[in-house]
């Protein structure tokens, strides 16, 4: 199962209010999700961004992908920095226990 992390709205007309959720690529926007990670509202000044850094992070290291925006809104929150940090982490952890 693929899975990618994408917006979902759920506000009124004219409010716009998202959650980034976890779900299987082939749903559709207002479709079953796996996993509610956080809140997004562009409408307020500034704009309202709360991410569970640690579900995003697993959910990440699981093989799913953001959408573009998702992706943009998760290099504002830093967790895609983190991941980054985590994942070559890894890599060199591997490398130096094969050598």
């Amino acid at each position: 199962m693929a899975l990618k992390i994408k917006l979902r709205r759920i506000g009124a007309n004219k409010q716009p209010y998202y959650r980034l959720v976890v779900a299987d690529a082939r749903t559709a926007v207002r479709g079953k999700f796996v996993e509610n990670i956080g809140n997004y509202t562009p409408i307020t000044d500034p704009m309202t961004l709360v991410v569970n850094e640690e579900r995003a992070l697993y959910w990440l290291s699981k093989g799913a992908q953001p959408t573009k925006t998702v992706h943009k809104l998760l290099v504002k929150a830093g967790v895609w920095s983190k991941f980054l940090e985590l994942k070559n982490r890894s890599k060199e952890e591997a490398c130096s226990e094969g050598v």
